[in-house]
């Protein structure tokens, strides 16, 4: 799928609209960058597929608002060993 740059950015924009996935977790299930990921959902989503492009910016807002907190997760998991 890497060679396909229209088709993967649909499919990582279903996958993170089905699942609220990071951009991490999409980059990891897809195998690409980060910036690849998130270059497909920014750029060229929004040149393809309007109602999709709002609907993972939905998801990237949500999961930006969040962050913070799963930082903070991960570093009590990091030091209680939990």
């Amino acid at each position: 799928m890497k060679g396909q740059p229209e088709e993967r950015a649909v499919a990582l924009a279903e996958y993170m609209v089905e699942t609220g996935a990071t951009v991490r977790q999409a980059a990891a299930k897809f195998g690409v960058s980060k910036s690849t990921v998130h270059k497909d959902i920014t750029d060229r989503m929004k040149k393809m597929n309007h109602p999709l492009y709002g609907a993972v910016q939905e998801v990237l807002k949500k999961n930006k608002e969040e962050r913070h907190i799963r930082g903070g997760m991960a570093t009590k998991r990091k030091y209680c060993g939990k």
